[in-house]
Protein backbone atom coordinates (compact mmCIF):
# COMPACT_ATOMS: atom_id res chain seq x y z
CA UNK A 1 0.00 0.00 0.00
CA UNK A 2 1.44 3.66 -0.79
CA UNK A 3 1.21 6.00 1.73
CA UNK A 4 1.00 9.70 0.30
CA UNK A 5 2.71 12.11 1.50
CA UNK A 6 1.19 16.01 1.41
CA UNK A 7 2.48 19.51 1.47
CA UNK A 8 5.79 18.72 3.31
CA UNK A 9 8.45 21.15 2.70
CA UNK A 10 11.50 19.51 1.03
CA UNK A 11 14.87 21.80 2.18
CA UNK A 12 17.13 22.05 -1.19
CA UNK A 13 21.01 22.71 0.57
CA UNK A 14 21.76 24.93 -2.40
CA UNK A 15 25.16 27.40 -1.69
CA UNK A 16 24.46 29.88 -4.18
CA UNK A 17 27.57 31.99 -3.23
CA UNK A 18 29.61 28.37 -4.88
CA UNK A 19 30.60 27.50 -8.39
CA UNK A 20 28.89 24.42 -9.77
CA UNK A 21 31.34 21.48 -11.03
CA UNK A 22 31.11 22.65 -15.07
CA UNK A 23 29.54 20.93 -17.74
CA UNK A 24 30.81 18.66 -20.53
CA UNK A 25 28.75 19.35 -23.95
CA UNK A 26 29.18 16.93 -26.14
CA UNK A 27 27.90 17.22 -30.04
CA UNK A 28 28.54 14.86 -33.18
CA UNK A 29 28.94 16.13 -36.37
CA UNK A 30 25.99 14.88 -38.97
CA UNK A 31 25.31 15.80 -43.32
CA UNK A 32 23.72 19.30 -41.97
CA UNK A 33 26.52 20.33 -40.61
CA UNK A 34 29.38 18.75 -41.90
CA UNK A 35 31.92 20.91 -44.21
CA UNK A 36 31.42 24.05 -41.41
CA UNK A 37 34.45 24.98 -39.92
CA UNK A 38 34.74 24.76 -35.44
CA UNK A 39 34.02 28.40 -34.80
CA UNK A 40 30.89 27.99 -37.81
CA UNK A 41 29.58 25.01 -35.93
CA UNK A 42 29.48 26.58 -32.52
CA UNK A 43 28.30 29.97 -33.51
CA UNK A 44 25.52 28.38 -35.41
CA UNK A 45 23.98 25.77 -32.64
CA UNK A 46 25.08 28.08 -29.92
CA UNK A 47 24.29 31.63 -30.80
CA UNK A 48 23.86 32.41 -27.30
CA UNK A 49 27.18 33.69 -27.44
CA UNK A 50 29.26 35.80 -29.76
CA UNK A 51 31.79 34.15 -32.04
CA UNK A 52 35.03 35.84 -30.59
CA UNK A 53 33.86 34.06 -27.16
CA UNK A 54 34.08 31.03 -29.47
CA UNK A 55 37.46 31.97 -30.77
CA UNK A 56 38.94 32.17 -27.43
CA UNK A 57 37.24 28.79 -26.15
CA UNK A 58 39.02 27.29 -28.76
CA UNK A 59 42.28 29.05 -28.39
CA UNK A 60 41.89 28.27 -24.70
CA UNK A 61 41.71 24.11 -25.61
CA UNK A 62 38.22 24.12 -24.05
CA UNK A 63 36.97 22.38 -27.43
CA UNK A 64 38.33 19.27 -28.66
CA UNK A 65 37.61 17.32 -32.19
CA UNK A 66 37.67 13.60 -31.62
CA UNK A 67 39.49 13.74 -28.18
CA UNK A 68 42.06 16.21 -29.37
CA UNK A 69 43.08 20.28 -29.46
CA UNK A 70 41.43 21.61 -32.48
CA UNK A 71 41.49 25.20 -34.62
CA UNK A 72 38.64 27.38 -35.54
CA UNK A 73 39.32 27.25 -38.99
CA UNK A 74 39.21 23.18 -39.16
CA UNK A 75 36.60 21.92 -41.22
CA UNK A 76 34.39 19.12 -40.38
CA UNK A 77 33.82 15.78 -41.40
CA UNK A 78 30.38 13.70 -40.88
CA UNK A 79 30.82 11.32 -37.36
CA UNK A 80 33.50 13.77 -35.95
CA UNK A 81 32.53 14.39 -32.38
CA UNK A 82 32.95 17.69 -30.48
CA UNK A 83 33.25 18.46 -26.98
CA UNK A 84 33.20 21.61 -25.28
CA UNK A 85 34.66 21.95 -21.64
CA UNK A 86 32.57 24.64 -19.87
CA UNK A 87 34.60 25.47 -16.71
CA UNK A 88 32.78 25.65 -13.22
CA UNK A 89 30.19 29.05 -12.83
CA UNK A 90 28.36 30.85 -10.73
CA UNK A 91 24.54 30.15 -11.23
CA UNK A 92 21.77 32.58 -10.82
CA UNK A 93 19.83 33.06 -7.63
CA UNK A 94 16.71 30.29 -7.27
CA UNK A 95 14.42 29.64 -4.48
CA UNK A 96 15.04 27.41 -2.20
CA UNK A 97 11.99 25.42 -1.10
CA UNK A 98 10.10 23.20 -3.06
CA UNK A 99 6.77 22.23 -1.21
CA UNK A 100 5.75 18.70 -1.92
CA UNK A 101 2.40 18.33 -3.03
CA UNK A 102 1.52 14.44 -2.93
CA UNK A 103 4.02 11.67 -2.84
CA UNK A 104 3.89 7.91 -3.33
CA UNK A 105 6.57 5.06 -4.67
CA UNK A 106 4.99 6.26 -7.87
CA UNK A 107 4.30 9.28 -8.25
CA UNK A 108 6.05 13.19 -6.96
CA UNK A 109 3.47 16.02 -7.38
CA UNK A 110 5.54 19.41 -6.59
CA UNK A 111 4.83 23.01 -5.91
CA UNK A 112 7.40 24.69 -8.40
CA UNK A 113 7.97 27.92 -7.17
CA UNK A 114 8.84 30.79 -9.64
CA UNK A 115 11.95 31.60 -10.65
CA UNK A 116 13.27 27.98 -10.63
CA UNK A 117 14.49 26.11 -13.55
CA UNK A 118 12.62 22.79 -14.41
CA UNK A 119 15.43 21.79 -16.43
CA UNK A 120 19.26 22.85 -17.32
CA UNK A 121 19.96 25.86 -20.09
CA UNK A 122 20.64 29.42 -19.68
CA UNK A 123 23.30 29.20 -17.06
CA UNK A 124 21.46 27.02 -14.83
CA UNK A 125 22.55 23.51 -14.04
CA UNK A 126 22.57 22.56 -10.50
CA UNK A 127 19.59 25.35 -9.81
CA UNK A 128 17.16 23.37 -11.39
CA UNK A 129 14.19 21.62 -10.28
CA UNK A 130 14.95 18.20 -11.85
CA UNK A 131 18.79 18.75 -10.64
CA UNK A 132 17.88 19.13 -7.06
CA UNK A 133 14.97 16.14 -7.03
CA UNK A 134 18.09 13.86 -8.50
CA UNK A 135 20.41 14.99 -5.50
CA UNK A 136 17.02 13.84 -3.03
CA UNK A 137 16.07 11.04 -4.94
CA UNK A 138 19.46 9.63 -5.84
CA UNK A 139 18.09 5.99 -6.32
CA UNK A 140 15.31 6.61 -8.21
CA UNK A 141 15.13 10.21 -9.91
CA UNK A 142 11.88 11.22 -10.60
CA UNK A 143 11.21 12.33 -14.32
CA UNK A 144 8.97 15.02 -15.29
CA UNK A 145 6.01 14.18 -17.06
CA UNK A 146 5.18 17.47 -18.18
CA UNK A 147 6.98 21.38 -17.87
CA UNK A 148 6.49 24.29 -16.66
CA UNK A 149 8.10 27.57 -17.71
CA UNK A 150 11.10 28.76 -15.21
CA UNK A 151 8.33 31.56 -14.41
CA UNK A 152 6.00 30.04 -13.59
CA UNK A 153 4.67 28.48 -10.51
CA UNK A 154 2.60 25.84 -8.87
CA UNK A 155 1.73 22.12 -9.43
CA UNK A 156 4.19 19.71 -11.10
CA UNK A 157 4.25 15.84 -12.02
CA UNK A 158 7.13 13.79 -11.84
CA UNK A 159 7.34 9.55 -12.39
CA UNK A 160 9.44 7.87 -9.58
CA UNK A 161 8.72 4.60 -11.66
CA UNK A 162 9.13 2.79 -15.29
CA UNK A 163 4.92 1.72 -15.11
CA UNK A 164 4.28 5.22 -13.97
CA UNK A 165 6.35 7.38 -16.12
CA UNK A 166 4.80 5.19 -19.23
CA UNK A 167 1.37 5.07 -17.93
CA UNK A 168 1.27 8.77 -17.52
CA UNK A 169 3.06 9.71 -20.56
CA UNK A 170 0.41 7.82 -21.99
CA UNK A 171 -2.44 10.29 -20.43
CA UNK A 172 -0.85 13.34 -21.76
CA UNK A 173 -0.22 12.04 -25.09
CA UNK A 174 -4.06 11.57 -25.12
CA UNK A 175 -5.04 14.68 -23.55
CA UNK A 176 -6.11 12.94 -19.99
CA UNK A 177 -4.13 15.36 -17.71
CA UNK A 178 -6.36 18.03 -16.70
CA UNK A 179 -4.45 21.46 -16.42
CA UNK A 180 -5.76 24.24 -15.45
CA UNK A 181 -4.05 27.70 -14.30
CA UNK A 182 -4.71 31.13 -13.28
CA UNK A 183 -2.88 34.42 -14.97
CA UNK A 184 -3.22 38.04 -14.62
CA UNK A 185 -3.66 39.76 -17.96
CA UNK A 186 -3.76 43.56 -19.76
CA UNK A 187 -6.99 44.46 -20.64
CA UNK A 188 -10.95 44.21 -19.45
CA UNK A 189 -12.73 43.83 -22.33
CA UNK A 190 -12.16 39.46 -21.98
CA UNK A 191 -15.28 37.68 -23.18
CA UNK A 192 -16.53 35.92 -20.14
CA UNK A 193 -15.51 32.45 -22.02
CA UNK A 194 -13.50 32.18 -25.08
CA UNK A 195 -11.48 29.56 -26.91
CA UNK A 196 -7.87 30.13 -28.26
CA UNK A 197 -6.38 27.56 -31.26
CA UNK A 198 -3.58 30.02 -32.44
CA UNK A 199 -1.11 27.52 -34.17
CA UNK A 200 2.20 27.93 -32.41
CA UNK A 201 5.71 27.21 -33.76
CA UNK A 202 9.03 28.13 -34.17
CA UNK A 203 10.45 31.65 -35.38
CA UNK A 204 13.85 32.94 -35.96
CA UNK A 205 15.33 34.60 -33.00
CA UNK A 206 18.61 36.88 -32.33
CA UNK A 207 20.79 35.25 -29.63
CA UNK A 208 18.85 31.84 -29.77
CA UNK A 209 18.35 30.95 -32.99
CA UNK A 210 14.77 30.51 -33.35
CA UNK A 211 11.50 30.58 -29.96
CA UNK A 212 8.23 29.68 -30.01
CA UNK A 213 5.45 32.01 -30.75
CA UNK A 214 2.09 32.48 -32.49
CA UNK A 215 2.59 31.41 -35.84
CA UNK A 216 0.02 30.24 -38.79
CA UNK A 217 3.21 27.46 -40.04
CA UNK A 218 3.14 25.91 -35.98
CA UNK A 219 1.52 23.54 -34.48
CA UNK A 220 -2.56 23.46 -33.79
CA UNK A 221 -2.76 24.18 -29.92
CA UNK A 222 -5.92 25.42 -28.08
CA UNK A 223 -6.59 27.02 -24.91
CA UNK A 224 -9.84 27.47 -23.16
CA UNK A 225 -9.82 30.86 -20.74
CA UNK A 226 -12.68 31.53 -18.46
CA UNK A 227 -12.70 35.05 -16.58
CA UNK A 228 -12.65 35.04 -12.59
CA UNK A 229 -12.54 38.22 -11.72
CA UNK A 230 -12.37 41.97 -13.14
CA UNK A 231 -10.04 44.52 -11.81
CA UNK A 232 -9.46 48.16 -13.21
CA UNK A 233 -7.39 47.60 -16.63
CA UNK A 234 -6.16 43.83 -15.48
CA UNK A 235 -8.33 40.44 -15.42
CA UNK A 236 -7.78 37.43 -13.61
CA UNK A 237 -8.32 34.18 -15.74
CA UNK A 238 -8.59 30.95 -15.38
CA UNK A 239 -6.45 28.32 -18.84
CA UNK A 240 -6.98 25.36 -19.23
CA UNK A 241 -4.34 24.13 -21.99
CA UNK A 242 -5.86 21.38 -23.68
CA UNK A 243 -2.40 20.98 -25.81
CA UNK A 244 1.65 21.25 -24.21
CA UNK A 245 2.86 23.95 -26.83
CA UNK A 246 5.94 25.57 -25.45
CA UNK A 247 4.85 28.73 -23.70
CA UNK A 248 1.40 28.13 -25.03
CA UNK A 249 -0.96 30.27 -22.55
CA UNK A 250 1.93 33.56 -23.09
CA UNK A 251 1.82 33.27 -26.43
CA UNK A 252 -2.25 32.19 -26.69
CA UNK A 253 -3.62 35.43 -24.60
CA UNK A 254 -1.18 37.31 -26.14
CA UNK A 255 -2.55 36.45 -29.70
CA UNK A 256 -6.09 37.43 -28.16
CA UNK A 257 -5.11 40.62 -27.69
CA UNK A 258 -5.08 40.15 -23.73
CA UNK A 259 -0.83 39.51 -22.89
CA UNK A 260 0.50 38.20 -19.50
CA UNK A 261 1.03 42.01 -16.99
CA UNK A 262 5.10 41.89 -16.89
CA UNK A 263 5.43 39.11 -19.56
CA UNK A 264 8.58 40.97 -20.96
CA UNK A 265 8.67 38.61 -24.06
CA UNK A 266 5.24 38.16 -25.92
CA UNK A 267 3.45 41.18 -26.90
CA UNK A 268 0.34 41.24 -28.43
CA UNK A 269 -0.02 38.93 -31.49
CA UNK A 270 1.55 36.39 -29.46
CA UNK A 271 4.73 37.55 -31.00
CA UNK A 272 8.60 38.64 -29.20
CA UNK A 273 8.08 42.29 -28.20
CA UNK A 274 10.14 45.01 -30.48
CA UNK A 275 13.80 45.49 -30.22
CA UNK A 276 14.53 47.07 -27.18
CA UNK A 277 14.70 50.93 -27.33
CA UNK A 278 18.62 51.13 -26.15
CA UNK A 279 21.41 49.26 -28.08
CA UNK A 280 23.15 48.21 -24.79
CA UNK A 281 19.57 46.47 -23.53
CA UNK A 282 19.38 42.56 -24.16
CA UNK A 283 16.77 41.16 -25.89
CA UNK A 284 14.22 39.25 -23.69
CA UNK A 285 14.22 35.70 -23.41
CA UNK A 286 11.58 32.85 -22.66
CA UNK A 287 13.45 32.15 -19.29
CA UNK A 288 12.71 35.83 -18.43
CA UNK A 289 10.37 36.33 -14.93
CA UNK A 290 7.83 39.36 -14.64
CA UNK A 291 4.42 37.47 -15.21
CA UNK A 292 2.46 35.89 -13.13
CA UNK A 293 1.64 32.15 -13.96
CA UNK A 294 0.35 29.68 -11.76
CA UNK A 295 -0.50 25.94 -12.33
CA UNK A 296 -3.45 25.53 -10.31
CA UNK A 297 -5.04 22.62 -10.99
CA UNK A 298 -4.52 19.07 -11.81
CA UNK A 299 -6.29 16.03 -12.43
CA UNK A 300 -5.41 12.60 -13.26
CA UNK A 301 -5.26 8.98 -13.27
CA UNK A 302 -3.51 7.25 -10.52
CA UNK A 303 -0.99 5.07 -13.13
CA UNK A 304 -0.78 2.14 -10.75
CA UNK A 305 -4.12 2.24 -8.77
CA UNK A 306 -6.56 3.02 -10.94
CA UNK A 307 -8.10 5.84 -9.11
CA UNK A 308 -7.88 9.30 -10.48
CA UNK A 309 -6.15 12.07 -8.77
CA UNK A 310 -7.72 15.54 -8.23
CA UNK A 311 -4.58 18.19 -6.47
CA UNK A 312 -4.45 21.66 -5.95
CA UNK A 313 -1.92 24.15 -5.47
CA UNK A 314 -3.10 27.83 -3.81
CA UNK A 315 -1.80 30.77 -5.73
CA UNK A 316 -0.07 33.81 -4.41
CA UNK A 317 -2.44 36.10 -3.61
CA UNK A 318 -2.27 38.55 -6.90
CA UNK A 319 -3.58 35.36 -8.27
CA UNK A 320 -6.31 34.57 -5.63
Amino acid sequence: MNHPTHRNQLQIPIVQSQLNQGWTYQDQVNAATQGLTVLEFYTQRYPHSPPETWQDRIDQDQILLDGAPTTADTCLKQGQRLTYDRPPWQEPAVPLTIPIIYEDSDLLVVAKPSGLPVLPGGGFLEHTLLWQLQQHYPQRPPFPIHRLGRGTSGLMLLARSRRARSALSQQLCQGEIRKIYRTLVVGTSLPEQFCVRQPIGKIPYPQLGYLYAATQEGLAAQSTCRVLRRYLDTALVEVEIHTGRPHQIRIHLAAAGYPLVGDPLYGIGGVPLSKPAEETQSRPMPGHCGYHLHAHHLQFKHPTQGHFLSLLCPPLPVLA
